[in-house]
Formats: C-alpha cells, structure tokens, sequence
C-alpha cells in the first residue's frame, strides 16, 4: 500500500465514475465509459489484488482507526444515471465489488430541480435496489451546485436536504458527501461537520492515503479517454501525486473567479 515513488507513504486508489453507457449526452460523455470498457476496468481491479471497501470503511479507520485491509481500493460513482440500478450494479455485484454511490435528489425526484443538463437518470424509488446490491449511499446535494459559490443558507440547504431525503428511505443514516464538480473551500468543509457529515470526497486527480482530510478525499476521475491501462497505473501507485497536499494557487484563484461570476449570473452547472 505504499507509494513506489517515496518508499513508507501510504496510498490508496479511490476511483470515481459518472455514467456507464455506450451512447451518452454530449455534456456527460468525456466522464462516461462505456459498458465494455468498465467491466474490463473492474476486471482490472480484481487481478491487482487489491481488496474494494466502501468510504464509510475507510472513514471508520481514519477515524477511529478500524481495521483496513492491506492493499484497498475504493470505487465510487457520482450522480445517479439510470445505468446505476441495473448493468453498473450488476457488473459490481457479480464480482463482489462493494462501492459507494452519491445520488443528486433533485436529478432523481420526478418533477424535481437540479442544475444537471438533460439526461437519462435513475429515481428515487429506486435507490433501496442499490443497497440490495451492495452500494453504500451518500449524497452529492440537491441541485449539484458549485457549493463554494452559495450563501450559507443555500449551502446549507444543499447538505441538509438529501440527507434528510434519503435517510427518510432508507431508514438509517446517510453521512457521507461528495462535491459537486469536486468544488470545495475550508467554509463548505466545515458547513458538512455542521450539517452531520462524517465524511466528504473531492477529486483532486490523485490517490489517497492513510493521512488524508476526512472531509476533501481525492479521488481519480475516470473518462472516456482512460484505459486499462491507466486503471491498472493508478491501482500500482503511479502517475499521479499523493494526498493530501496544500491547496494550490491555482485553484484559489479559479474559485474566487467563480464566486464573482455567481454572484452576478447565480447558480450554473459547470465550470
């Protein structure tokens, strides 16, 4: 579970995927895969050796220091495309990959509101069938806003409802949260401890590890133009950096730049 390249430092791959379909909406489809392409990935996965578990599980060892398998790694899947329910999950189940799936309500809710552009998606009712195939749920808001652009009644509107939403369905707890757009800032991380949050996953484009933040894990986004190979890449520890590491530059000024532009044309999907 080491880093090849600084020998000792612990990683961990946490894969993050969107839509699993062969013909997917223009505004999805560099972060779709196709149906072929994901079984052979998860195909990949098996044959490394390493064993899935769910954020909570790596959460609970970050947290509290409960057991964690020698070499994990951790497959997550964003949104709630109506793929989810039936070929994605199946794929999942038959090879015994336990995951962790984070459903945008207002996507999901017939005549309900979310930023998402028009695509085929999966509904509410459907979302017991995920954990029949054993996903674990989050969330990832309502509407999928840039959250580090809200005002804090908004954020905190976008954390506290499909938590509600969903633990109302399930009948137990929902804690766990992913960003929209990976999007965060030091106020949206400490609204998600507010708002009873255990956890929260970004993106980042890097693995994990043993000392990331609880609440901005990274993840690697997997797209269309990502290989086997790639996969096998990141499951080996190479290519890409190593969690965590401070916030660059960059990025600050990217979300500065985004909150001037919400402040004037209000909430947006991208960007």
């Amino acid at each position: 579970m080491n880093d090849p390249t600084n020998p000792g430092r612990p990683y961990i791959p946490v894969l993050l995927y969107h839509a699993v379909m062969d013909d997917p909406p223009a505004w999805i489809a560099e972060f779709t895969v196709t149906p072929r392409e994901f079984t052979a990935q998860l195909d990949a996965v098996v044959a490394s050796g390493r064993t899935p578990v769910t954020v909570g599980t790596f959460v609970a060892h970050l947290t509290a220091g409960a057991p964690l398998p020698e070499r994990p790694v951790i497959l997550t899947i964003d949104d709630g495309f109506a793929d989810l329910p039936g070929p994605t999950a199946e794929a999942l189940a038959e090879r015994s990959l336990p995951s962790t799936a984070y459903l945008t309500t207002g996507a999901i809710t017939p005549g309900g509101r979310s930023l998402l552009p028009p695509a085929p998606m999966m509904t509410l009712d459907q979302v017991p069938l995920l954990e029949q195939y054993g996903m674990e749920i989050g969330t990832h808001t309502v509407t999928h806003p840039q959250l580090d652009t809200l005002r804090r009644d908004a954020l905190e509107r976008e954390l506290r409802e499909p938590r509600e939403v969903l633990e109302d369905l399930l009948g137990h707890e929902v804690t766990h949260l992913a960003y929209p757009h990976g999007y965060s800032s030091r106020g949206v991380r400490k609204a998600a401890l507010r708002a009873g949050y255990t956890s929260a996953v970004a993106v980042r484009h890097a693995l994990s590890s043993q000392t990331d933040d609880t609440y901005r894990i990274a993840r690697l986004i997997v797209r269309r133009t990502h290989t086997v190979a790639d996969v096998e890449a990141w499951l080996a520890g190479t290519g890409v950096p190593v969690a965590p590491f401070p916030e660059s530059f960059k990025t600050a000024g990217w979300r500065w730049y985004r909150r001037a532009r919400a402040a004037v044309r209000g909430p947006v999907f991208a960007g």
